[in-house]
C-alpha cells in the first residue's frame, strides 16, 4: 500500500477524533476551572517544546527551565514595567528564549550525551542565580502583579475569555511542532537520533540541525513561559528552578517521548496532581515519584507510545 493511500485511510479515522477533542476543549472551561486548564495547557506545551529536543532530536536537556523562566519574566518585564502590548510582550518572550537558546547551543551542541547535558544544567543554574540576582526579576519575591493586557483589542480580564486565547496559543505551537517533525527537517533530525554518523556520512550537517532544533525548542518554551505569566500574574524562581526542568522531564516520560500528544497527557496528569491532591502535602512527591517508577518499569514508551504499538498491533492483526 503506498504511502498516499495510508495517509487517505487514516484521515476517516482521525477526523471524529478531532471532532471530538476540539468539542472537549471548547466545553472544558465551563465545567473545570479555566485557570487549572489554562496553566496545564502553558505545560503541555512546554512538554512538547521539550520532546522536541529530546524525543525527535535524541538531546537530553537537564536545564529547559531557564528558557521557560526567562520567558516569564521579559514577558512580565516589559508589560508591566514598560508597558508593551501584551502581543509584543509575548514576540519578547519568545525571542528571549530563542537567543538564550541560541546562546546555550552554540556551546552545549559541541558536546553529545551526559556532557551535552551537564552543559544545559550548568547555565540553567547560571540563569537561576543570575535571576536572584537581577533587580529586575525582583529575587525572591518574583514579578507580582503583572497585568492582563487586552490580545488584538479583546479584553483578557475574564478567565473564560482568556482560556480560548491561551488555547488558542497552545494550538499554534502544537502544529507547529506536528510540521516541524513531520517536514524533511524532522525527518533529517530523527535520523540523527537515531545514527548521527551515518547522517553525517550522507551530507547532513548534524550539529547546524540540532543547533536549530534547540533553538526551535527554546523558542516555544519561552512561548509557553510568557502564556503562563500572562495567566497567572507573576513570574517567580521557580519558573526557572532545577525542579521545573524535572519536572517536565517527568512530563514527556509519563506521556511518551518521540509521540506527538504525549507530553499533553504527561503534563495533564502531573499537573493535575500537583493541584488536586496539594492537600496531602510533600506526600504528593511520593506518588510523583511511584509514578515514574511504574512507567519507566511498566511502559517503556510512555503511556501514549504504549497504547499506540497496542493500537498498530491490533490492526496489524485485523490487516
Amino acid at each position: 500500500m503506498s504511502l498516499q493511500s495510508q495517509r487517505e485511510n487514516r484521515l476517516p479515522l482521525a477526523l471524529p477524533w478531532a471532532i471530538a477533542l476540539a468539542a472537549v476543549a471548547l466545553a472544558a472551561p465551563w465545567v473545570i476551572y479555566p485557570v487549572f486548564l489554562m496553566k496545564t495547557l502553558c505545560y503541555a506545551l512546554f512538554a512538547c517544546s521539550f520532546n522536541l529536543l529530546l524525543g525527535y532530536a535524541g538531546l537530553m536537556s537537564f536545564g529547559h527551565a531557564m528558557f521557560f523562566g526567562m520567558a516569564a519574566y521579559f514577558y512580565g518585564h516589559v508589560v508591566k514595567e514598560w508597558h508593551w502590548p501584551a502581543e509584543l510582550g509575548l514576540l519578547t518572550g519568545v525571542l528571549g528564549a530563542a537567543a538564550l537558546g541560541l546562546v546555550t547551543g552554540v556551546l552545549a551542541i559541541r558536546r553529545q550525551g551526559i556532557y551535552f547535558a551537564m552543559i544545559t544544567l550548568a547555565f540553567a543554574q547560571m540563569v537561576y542565580f543570575l535571576c536572584v540576582q537581577m533587580p529586575f526579576t525582583h529575587g525572591e519575591d518574583g514579578l507580582q502583579g503583572i497585568p492582563r493586557k487586552p490580545l488584538l483589542f479583546i479584553p483578557t480580564e475574564n478567565d473564560m475569555v482568556l482560556y480560548y486565547w491561551v488555547l488558542a496559543i497552545f494550538l499554534f505551537g502544537y502544529l507547529a511542532i506536528y510540521r516541524f517533525i513531520h517536514s524533511p527537517f524532522g525527518q533529517v533530525l530523527k535520523a540523527i537520533r537515531d545514527n548521527e554518523q551515518r547522517a553525517v556520512s550522507l551530507g547532513y550537517e548534524a550539529d547546524r540541525y540540532k543547533l536549530l532544533a534547540f533553538v526551535l525548542s527554546a523558542a516555544l518554551a519561552g512561548l509557553a513561559g510568557s502564556t503562563e505569566a500572562m495567566v497567572l500574574h507573576f513570574a517567580t524562581l521557580t519558573d526557572v528552578s532545577a525542579d521545573t526542568s524535572g519536572t517536565v522531564v517527568l512530563m514527556a516520560l509519563i506521556g511518551g517521548l518521540g509521540t506527538i500528544s504525549g507530553p499533553v497527557v504527561g503534563a495533564f496528569v502531573v499537573v493535575a496532581m500537583g493541584d488536586y491532591l496539594a492537600f496531602i502535602g510533600q506526600l504528593v512527591l511520593v506518588l510523583q515519584g511511584a509514578i515514574f517508577v511504574v512507567i519507566v518499569l511498566a511502559f517503556r514508551k510512555g503511556v501514549v507510545g504504549e497504547i499506540s504499538d497496542w493500537w498498530r498491533r491490533r490492526q496489524a492483526k485485523r490487516a
